[in-house]
């Protein structure tokens, strides 16, 4: 909006600065006079207002967000956040705290979990630090040769003619796997030659202010959604805590871009939020995008925001924020135009010196200065359910997949 309406400014305020003087000097012939109307015109108008309309606004909302736990790393995210009515959530380390452990580690095999650390040496994953941690630090091997890491679906390594296996079931044994008895845990397996050598189970906990967010962001008039890597069983079931209807389970990375682009292509714009390697793509592809402190480092990078604290809540944050900002912005813009409507004629008309058309230049100024700290100076009440996000831990158990 302050692209378009600068492009039309200078040209219209020069246009009627000198349709002004020539006016006056062809009704007067008094140089002076029309020259000082002239000027009283050009300064009346300087856009000081107007430029200062879109910016004060941001730099504003930019500190209120940081003191939420919000980084902006793109100034025009704020106002693309405001636009957004999908909000897409990625499970393990999104909705959950990203850090799971292995529940069934009496039941592995200790050298197959050797095997499995060996080879999670090799990534960043989640599920890979957890295998790590359970694994006895001196049954640890060097890590594997030719391994490769497949996003969305895990570790593959070869030795001689072996070949090992290591995340989605399904993937790791090359052929499509039956729901099992697990529930919400997530597993992984560990395959040799296609071969199952152990079932890995983990669980993870959601994050706390989880409920309160969805719940915030439903009021505000946004569909919820969570796109996961992770199984069914363990999808739904974090999905029916969270009171969350839509939700697809086992999604590669390139799945969840297509989902994005679906919903854009129906005139929806996506907030996505999520992290690790696998959710890059689908960041890049948002109309906007957030991904925590503890995302990997190429989806910080793909996001727009990153919060920094462990609540849920910044999500909510953020996009209240930015709505509040769009309201601001749009009325400085009025406050700008409005002031430039009442004082141009006044001007045009020489009841205006150049002394006081300075002064009426800052003053309109100083009020767009003004209203815009309104953001900044909010008090806790004017943010819905800001304390809702502090009483819920809601640190409860979950499964723990891509």
């Amino acid at each position: 909006m302050a692209d378009r309406a600068s492009a039309l400014y200078s040209p219209v305020v020069h246009a009627i600065a000198l349709l002004s003087f020539l006016g006056w000097l062809s009704f007067t012939r008094d140089w002076h006079a029309s020259v000082s109307i002239a000027i009283a015109v050009l300064i009346i108008t300087c856009p000081c207002a107007l430029g200062l309309a879109v910016p004060i606004v941001q730099v504003v909302a930019a500190r209120r967000l940081f003191e939420k736990g919000v980084m902006v790393r793109d100034g025009s995210a704020l106002e693309r956040l405001a636009e957004v009515d999908t909000v897409l959530f990625d499970k393990t380390g999104t909705l959950t705290l990203g850090r799971p452990h292995l529940v069934n580690k009496a039941d592995v095999d200790p050298d197959a979990l050797a095997l499995a650390a060996s080879m999670a040496l090799g990534s960043r994953h989640p599920m890979s630090v957890a295998i790590l941690a359970a694994a006895s630090p001196g049954s640890i091997g060097s890590p594997m040769n030719n391994l490769a890491e497949y996003p969305g679906r895990g570790l593959e390594a070869s030795m001689g003619t072996t070949v090992y296996r290591l995340g989605r079931p399904d993937w790791a044994l090359g052929r499509k796997m039956l729901e099992g008895a697990d529930g919400w845990f997530s597993v992984s397996l560990l395959v040799r030659n296609g071969q199952q050598q152990a079932r890995l189970m983990f669980e993870d906990s959601l994050r706390s202010g989880a409920h309160s967010t969805i719940d915030r962001l439903r009021r505000q008039g946004l569909s919820v959604g969570v796109l996961s890597g992770d199984r069914g069983s363990a999808v739904a079931d974090l999905a029916s805590k969270l009171g969350i209807d839509d939700f697809t389970a086992e999604m590669l990375p390139s799945d969840k871009v297509e989902r994005i682009a679906a919903l854009t292509t129906a005139h929806s714009r996506v907030l996505m939020v999520g992290d690790g390697l696998n959710d890059a793509p689908a960041l890049a592809a948002a109309h906007v995008s957030m991904a925590p402190a503890t995302a990997a480092d190429v989806g910080r990078n793909a996001a727009d925001f990153v919060f920094l604290k462990e609540s849920l809540a910044s999500v909510a944050d953020a996009y209240e924020i930015s709505r509040n900002a769009g309201k601001l912005i749009r009325q400085n813009f009025a406050l700008a135009v409005g002031y430039n409507a009442i004082a141009v004629p006044f001007a045009v008309c020489g009841y205006i010196t150049p002394l006081v058309a300075a002064v009426a230049m800052s003053l309109s100024s100083v009020l767009v200065v003004a209203n815009a700290m309104r953001l900044g100076h909010a008090r806790a009440g004017t943010l819905p359910t800001r304390q809702a996000a502090i009483v819920h831990p809601d640190l409860q158990p979950v499964g723990a997949g891509s």
